[in-house]
């Protein structure tokens, strides 16, 4: 039996080898970004490879917390949280709204519209940036929250396509039964689809809020007055070319910036998992 054994624990060993490896060399960027934020600002590059500081430099933290001209990184946290919830929040009504129409309801032009809602898949939104900065800057809005929040608030064609695969996994005798108790649309949406959708609205939640939070090009675009950057865009200017870069302070706020991305994620990890795996394979 010994014998026997012996391949399955030569696998296993290997297995959990490579697995140990593979993880390491994933979670090393963030390890090193840690590390360096501890470190002096001569020791970073030039103990590159050292994942060890020769001494902890905690200064680091209170100085990039500090900010730059005068403004609190507490501020540039406070623009992101505002930005990353509205957006958040009102994509995701909005977006499973859409995905319970073209999910449940039969109408006119039903078919034509989803096909024109894919095709917008397909378009980058880089062709979008110069029509819409012209178009927000002739309404005032340029150097505002607005044109990173309302656009949000019409849905988005991924989260929308996601969470409508998952409406039509639902039996439509759960329908049938409603109207029978005297339920209209609304009711039935509110309470049927929804508690039976949500661990496709959490992974459209979480999907949001990783991609409004990391967003960078679109506050660069829209926002000029420091004041008013987010997180995201806060952290590009540490590094000023005309001064010395306070490289420890830049990665420090690096990782702060990370723990509500981390929170998210552990907090809500089983709902990414129960909302990918079991989209449109409910009935």
């Amino acid at each position: 039996m010994g014998m026997l054994n012996r391949p399955a624990a030569i696998r296993a060993v290997v297995y959990h080898l490579f697995v140990w490896i593979t993880a390491f060399l994933m979670l090393y960027p963030l390890l090193w970004l840690l590390s360096s934020s501890l470190k002096d600002n001569s020791e970073i590059f030039t103990h590159a490879h050292q994942l060890t500081p020769s001494f902890i430099k905690f200064e680091n933290y209170v100085t990039g917390w500090q900010g730059f001209g005068g403004i609190k990184f507490s501020t540039y946290f406070l623009n992101s949280l505002i930005i990353t919830v509205c957006a958040t929040v009102g994509c995701v009504i909005s977006s499973t709204l859409v995905a319970y129409g073209f999910g449940r309801i039969r109408f006119a032009g039903s078919r034509f519209l989803f096909v024109c809602m894919l095709i917008t898949m397909m378009l980058p939104g880089q062709v979008l940036i110069i029509p819409q900065y012209i178009f927000f800057q002739k309404i005032g809005w340029v150097n505002t929250f607005l044109p990173l929040i309302v656009p949000s608030l019409f849905g988005l064609p991924f989260l929308i396509f996601m969470i409508m695969q998952f409406v039509r996994g639902l039996p439509n005798e759960l329908d049938e039964s409603a109207k029978i108790d005297g339920c209209g649309r609304y009711a039935i949406f509110y309470r049927i689809i929804v508690p039976l959708v949500t661990p496709a609205v959490i992974s459209a939640t979480i999907f949001k809020f990783y991609w409004v939070w990391d967003d960078f090009f679109g506050p660069l675009i829209y926002l000029n007055r420091p004041r008013l950057y987010p997180v995201s865009l806060a952290l590009k200017f540490f590094a000023d070319p005309q001064q010395k870069t306070d490289w420890g302070a830049m990665f420090a706020m690096s990782i702060l910036s990370l723990v509500p991305v981390f929170a998210v994620f552990l907090a809500f990890q089983k709902y990414i998992v129960e909302g990918i795996s079991t989209t449109g394979l409910k009935g």
